[in-house]
């Protein structure tokens, strides 16, 4: 179970990393504004908030609790990567 954790916390620290990622490069090229910053700022607290809900859980003993909190993120973000893997193998036709 432990190995399962550490998994899905790498996967959901890859995906806020990416998530922060992008709202950089929005912050710089203004597609990020006033308008969207609070969109943006629930969801990377949201995410920051489960990465931290999860180590406070297992810290508590409570791996399964925090195995499931961790998979709320990790689960999507894994099937959009093996979309995109899909799609770079595959190279369906679009039209």
């Amino acid at each position: 179970m432990l190995v399962l954790f550490r998994f899905l916390f790498v996967v959901d620290a890859l995906a806020l990393l990416v998530a922060l990622i992008f709202f950089v490069i929005g912050l710089g090229d203004g597609s990020v504004s006033s308008f969207n910053m609070g969109l943006w700022l629930a969801l990377l607290g949201g995410m920051a908030a489960i990465l931290a809900g999860s180590v406070g859980l297992n810290s508590g003993g409570q791996r399964g609790l925090a195995v499931a909190l961790l998979a709320i993120l990790a689960v999507p973000a894994l099937l959009a990567v093996l979309f995109l893997l899909l799609v770079l193998i595959l190279q369906p036709r679009w039209n």
